[in-house]
């Protein structure tokens, strides 16, 4: 059908076989399809009032604008859209085309000419300035100016599309009755649906001007907001190759094939594509027409800052300081703020990414102070971000710019977990507050106008918050939650969606952490490629975490060391303290704490510093837990009453048992020196808190924990001459050390 197209029906742009640029010198011409459509809007207003229901009539209306405006599509189609409104008028269309298809063509002439009635007499069934009328004028118009050759062409062609139509009917009717069971009806149902949806991409040719922009400004909110909906990557550039063949200069085409190659990670095609956009607003000069004289170098610069978002979504972290230096550039120049301000963001994300632009990270630093935007890693308390966040909160509202509003949802979460999570600053505990935050995002109703197959607003703010949904109900024991969670993000994110590499790398980190807890190492180590793949910093942190579970000191030691000096480059202060921590656990594993208390200090004072007091919770643990090893457990245990609050509070699960199980090997160790009732009394509470930390070691299936606890159990069930217990204990220890490997550290044995 597309090559009928491209032939036979009156086009401005065809002269000569020639194809010029103003594809859309006309607002519509004549198609099969939209014949058939006329037929539709003839019965519409041949059908009296009683004949159709409210109900169907409403659901008629409805479908009309998406008939008007969308491509052409399949006869068969058609008829089932309107069978699906209107079973009674679906049939008098069907009969209606097939008497005008099988008859003559002065049947169309004639039709044609009807439809100028519509708007005679003093209360015309349509007006000339609806939509529908419109779209009725401009079809006459169309219409009228074919010469007797395009009219015969047209009237083939429909002749054409009404036999493809019976066709198609005539298979979903064979197909109907040859299936047998339930089952098998709806596996042949969807595999019709898809079968269907590509022969419409393979039937349409040009698209007139509105179809055209319907169907962009459709796809365009479809990859933004439920890209599963859209049409496939390849049927999508089938169609966009289509219409630039017909218009090589329609801008908006090449920025949506700029935006269907990043599904597909395609860099070159993107690349080429993004280039084309700019260069037909230049061309077209559709900026100089909305800006003024200042359109063209509007162009260039925000061209220059898309490119440098795209090299460095792809990795390519030099190409795009080259090309945000270069929209830098331009911008002051022009002394377009809002352009500088968007450099700024990027030249933040640079930061993170490459440790050489830091200098440029600087820079966007203090051009945020100078503005007064705090920043969350610069150590700034939470009530100031949250009260920067709700200034700007009021500006988005009152303008209701919707995307924006989900993005500091999704950063209050964000810093509810960043400063929350590790600061107990609320009434309210703070991982509520998290979820709280994740749970407002995801149940929000979009305040931009979205179609009605759209239930969802596939946004990266959505993915993010999901993704903290996951992780918090992980760390809280819930796996079976967060598994819910996950399987929602990959059905709502398929894996070539642009926003996938988020819940892939929350489901490994998660797989990971169920390994390590399980004891099964060589499954960590097999999951720690795929967390490479997506965030190499975390892959090689739990590539030394592996090696160290494994007893592999030396390699584990390097590796940490390597990445310590990575991070303080990046000034990552959080990985920074989680690798100074595990640093400091290598050393006490290797029988040297007085060597691990610099770097445990060292990393209580960057807690301190950036106001992360969890962080520094679990700093002041390992510090109690080196005191211990050091043979003063009085003092580790003063310790741990300082810092033990926040943990049992709002902490992970596994950081619980742990901090119960330390507390549990002080007080036996303090108890040495007691006097015997004193001594037993102090045992008896230990053995209390060590059915506390077992308990909250089986909410996360930590085996190995689990028995280190039975273990010190048993020992002290035995000092108390409680010989059943003890037995009890030893028979599960003695289970769980068959099925574990041992990891070779000694426990704490003062009894």
């Amino acid at each position: 059908m597309a090559s009928v197209h491209e032939s036979l029906y009156f086009n401005p742009m065809m002269t000569n076989g020639v194809v010029h640029a103003n594809v859309f010198g006309i607002k519509d011409w004549v198609t099969p399809y939209k014949i058939a459509v006329l037929v539709l809007l003839n019965e519409m207003s041949r059908t009296g009032e009683g004949a159709v229901s409210l109900m169907e009539r409403r659901r008629l209306n409805q479908l009309l604008l998406p008939l008007l405006q969308g491509p052409d599509i399949t006869l068969s189609k058609l008829y089932k859209l309107i069978e699906e409104s209107c079973p009674q008028l679906a049939n008098s269309v069907q009969i209606r085309i097939k008497l005008m298809a099988e008859g003559e063509l002065k049947d169309m002439e004639q039709f044609f000419d009807d439809l100028s009635d519509s708007f005679s007499g003093t209360e015309p069934e349509v007006h000339k300035t609806s939509v529908v009328g419109l779209f009725l004028r401009h079809m006459i118009l169309a219409y009228s100016k074919l010469s007797f050759s395009q009219v015969f062409k047209l009237y083939t062609a429909l002749q054409q599309y009404f036999q493809n139509g019976e066709k198609k009917t005539v298979e979903d009717a064979d197909m109907e009755l040859t299936s047998r069971d339930e089952g098998e009806r709806k596996m042949e149902k969807e595999e019709l649906d898809v079968s269907v949806r590509e022969e419409e991409v393979s039937c349409s040719g040009p698209l007139s001007q509105k179809q055209a922009e319907f169907f962009l400004s459709q796809q365009a909110s479809l990859l933004k907001n439920d890209e599963t909906k859209a049409l496939t990557p390849a049927s999508l550039q089938k169609e966009l190759n289509n219409l630039l063949k017909f218009n090589p200069d329609f801008a908006e085409a090449h920025y949506l094939s700029y935006l269907n190659n990043l599904r597909v990670q395609d860099v070159f095609s993107s690349t080429h594509s993004l280039l084309h956009y700019f260069d037909r607003l230049i061309l077209t000069g559709a900026e100089s027409k909305s800006n003024g004289e200042e359109g063209y170098g509007r162009s260039l610069r925000y061209a220059a800052l898309n490119l440098a978002a795209l090299h460095c979504r792809f990795g390519h972290y030099q190409q795009a300081e080259l090309a945000l230096q270069e929209a830098i550039r331009i911008a002051q120049e022009s002394n377009d703020h809002v352009c500088l301000q968007h450099c700024l963001s990027w030249l933040y994300v640079l930061g993170q990414k490459r440790s050489d632009s830091y200098v440029l990270l600087e820079h966007s630093v203090k051009k945020a102070v100078h503005f007064g935007l705090p920043r969350a890693f610069a150590g700034k308390t939470a009530n100031k971000l949250m009260d920067a966040l709700k200034d700007s909160d009021l500006l988005h509202w009152k303008h209701s710019l919707s995307e924006l509003i989900d993005i500091s949802i999704a950063q209050k979460t964000a810093i509810w977990r960043l400063y929350g999570r590790r600061k107990s600053c609320s009434l309210s505990p703070p991982s509520t507050m998290a979820l709280q935050q994740a749970q407002m995002l995801l149940s929000m109703n979009s305040l931009e106008a979205v179609n009605a197959g759209v239930q969802q607003n596939n946004t990266e703010s959505f993915a993010v918050a999901l993704c903290h949904l996951a992780e918090l109900h992980a760390e809280q024991g819930c796996f079976a939650a967060a598994s819910e969670v996950l399987k929602h993000l990959k059905e709502r994110f398929p894996p070539n969606s642009q926003h996938a590499q988020l819940w892939m790398l929350c489901d490994q980190k998660i797989q990971f952490d169920r390994a390590m807890n399980d004891g099964k190492y060589h499954l960590a180590d097999s999951l720690v490629t795929g967390i490479t793949a997506l965030n190499s910093i975390e892959g090689v942190y739990r590539k030394a975490v592996v090696l160290q579970a494994q007893n592999q000191m030396s390699e584990a030691h390097k590796l940490l060391q390597k990445l310590l000096v990575h991070c303080q480059k990046l000034k990552n202060t959080e990985m920074v303290i989680s690798v100074l921590l595990s640093v400091a656990e290598l050393y006490w594993r290797s029988s040297s704490p007085t060597i691990a208390l610099p770097m445990l200090l060292q990393a209580l004072a960057l807690s301190k510093e950036y106001r992360l007091q969890y962080l520094a919770s679990e700093t002041v643990l390992n510090l109690a837990f080196a005191q211990l090893i050091l043979g003063i457990p009085e003092q580790a245990l003063s310790l741990l009453h300082m810092a033990i609050e926040p943990i049992l509070a709002d902490g992970a699960i596994l950081d619980k048992g742990r901090a119960m199980f330390l507390v549990a090997k002080c007080q036996v160790a303090s108890a040495a020196s007691y006097d015997q009732p004193k001594k037993a009394e102090a045992l008896e509470a230990a053995i209390e808190n060590l059915n506390e930390a077992k308990n909250y070691f089986a909410k996360v299936d930590c085996k190995e924990r689990i028995r280190d606890v039975v273990y010190f159990q048993a020992r002290l069930y035995h000092t108390l001459g409680k010989t059943q217990e003890r037995n009890r204990c030893a028979m599960l220890f003695r289970q769980l050390h068959q099925e574990l490997p041992s990891h070779g550290v000694p426990l704490i044995n003062h009894l």
